[in-house]
């Protein structure tokens, strides 16, 4: 630990972005899930909401991280 005081941003980078992998990867399970309908709770959702879903959660996890690395990227 440093003596600074200070926190590392490195970190929570880091924690942010493996919180929007997993909330990508849960976003293509229930856009998945929503699609073959053999869930009872999610009965009620259209097929093509779960295949938007899915394709929304594919694009946070795949692109959504790139983004903010490069836009956290230091300018040295």
């Amino acid at each position: 630990m440093s003596g600074t005081g200070g926190r590392d941003p490195a970190i929570a980078r880091f924690a942010v972005l493996q919180a929007v992998r997993l909330s990508g990867a849960v976003m293509v399970l229930l856009g998945v899930m929503a699609q073959s309908g053999n869930v009872a709770w999610l009965a009620g959702v259209p097929p093509v909401a779960g295949f938007a879903l899915a394709m929304a959660g594919l694009a946070e996890f795949f692109f959504v991280p790139r983004f903010l690395a490069r836009r956290w990227k230091s300018k040295d």
